[in-house]
């Protein structure tokens, strides 16, 4: 697939006015009652403010997704989805010297929308209303991760070969969520460049994110189903540090999902069988856990009798069966949150852009020598779906 560049619409950004307005109500937000709000769902965050070495890149990521949004805002894609849907580049020019791109603008609008995700929700929290947030990651790769203000959105730098990969899948992956709308795999939202004055792109991506709402979550897990490099030092105790913990990191532990652990284990298989046609690997199972109030216990299972919002309407119950459908509790992101009897689970998979090419076969057969005996991330597509099944199957119950 070709690298993704700039196609024949290359605009001004519209409304610099509405994006000062927009700036100078974000600045007013910042005041204390604005950083006192959710103080305690925020630790381990860290603002992006002014004397931050990334604030000058984000602010640009802000006011040029703002000015992006308000494009597909003003011009909503209609009729049938086309395959200029999935091929087009907007490039926006901006006064204050650079350039953001947005990749597949049409298909990525439309995918928002089948979310019941408002483009003014959206706008709102990635615009320049509030500064975005860092924490720390434990990945190993070298990209940046930000949480929009509100902690709903989560932005990633990624390669430009991995944006080749997404870009190039998109269409297969629109097609799976529609036939599988419960799937686990992450909501992505956008794909965006930015350049500044005559520099080299940056890539980045959007999604939902995973662990949305925040609050009350006690502890967050990475799971690859394998065990080379796979463990974090815990932060000490009463630390705000927020790490996102991984495989040895869980020895011991189950996920209690009671009558949903059914689901849960179709809809991995569906999921990571996809990947698997991809011929991706690589891959993440995000978890978290919230422990549920004596009042939250049991809804879950009453869900059936009471009016939830679901998935594009009411199917039959053959159809319903086939994409392996579950009923939804009226929250945010409630596509990767389940209930069971005693924990809230927030549950995704994440990173779909790892090929299994030549370099990771290189890489496979060098790990095979360097740790012999042991599981690692690196092998076939259909080993790591296989074993990340089986490593659900093994830690629920």
């Amino acid at each position: 697939m070709a690298a993704p560049s700039p196609g024949p619409r290359e605009v001004l950004a519209s409304s610099p006015e509405a994006g000062s307005r927009a700036a100078a109500a974000g600045s007013s937000r910042r005041g204390l009652l604005w950083r006192l709000r959710d103080k305690q769902s925020r630790l381990g965050l860290f603002e992006i403010d002014p004397g931050h070495e990334l604030h000058q890149m984000t602010c640009m990521m802000q006011a040029g997704l703002w000015a992006a949004t308000q494009v597909s805002m003003d011009h909503p894609p209609t009729g049938p989805p086309t395959e200029e849907d999935f091929s087009q580049v907007l490039t926006q020019v901006h006064e204050q010297g650079f350039e953001l791109g947005t990749l597949a603008g049409p298909a990525f609008a439309r995918l928002r929308r089948s979310l019941g995700l408002a483009d003014e929700d959206y706008q709102a929290a990635l615009g320049p209303g509030g500064p975005y947030l860092q924490f720390l990651s434990t990945s190993k790769s070298k990209a940046s991760f930000f949480l929009s203000h509100d902690q709903r959105f989560f932005l990633k730098t990624q390669r430009r070969r991995e944006v080749q990969v997404l870009l190039a899948h998109l269409p297969r992956y629109v097609q799976h969520l529609q036939r599988h709308p419960h799937s686990l795999l992450a909501r992505l939202l956008g794909v965006h460049s930015l350049r500044v004055a005559q520099g080299k792109k940056k890539y980045f991506i959007i999604m939902q994110s995973v662990f949305f709402p925040a609050g009350r979550i006690s502890e967050r897990y990475d799971i690859k189903g394998c065990e080379v490099s796979r463990w974090v030092d815990p932060a000490p105790e009463g630390s705000p540090i927020v790490l996102v913990l991984k495989d040895l990191n869980f020895e011991g532990k189950t996920i209690n999902l009671g009558p949903q652990r059914s689901w849960f284990l179709r809809q991995m298989e569906l999921d990571t069988a996809f990947l698997r046609e991809l011929n991706v690997l690589d891959y993440s199972l995000l978890m978290a856990f919230q422990r549920l109030h004596e009042d939250e216990k049991g809804l879950g299972c009453s869900l059936i009798f009471r009016t939830v919002r679901s998935v594009r309407g009411i199917q039959s119950p053959e159809e319903s069966g086939a994409q392996n459908r579950r009923l939804l509790p009226d929250a945010p992101n409630a596509l990767h949150i389940v209930d069971g009897p005693e924990q809230r689970y927030f549950l995704g998979l994440v990173d779909l852009v790892t090929v299994y090419g030549l370099r990771k076969r290189l890489e496979h057969l060098w790990k095979t020598l360097r740790y012999p005996g042991r599981t690692f991330s690196t092998v076939s597509p259909a080993c790591y779906a296989r074993r990340l099944c089986q490593w659900a199957e093994a830690h629920t119950e």
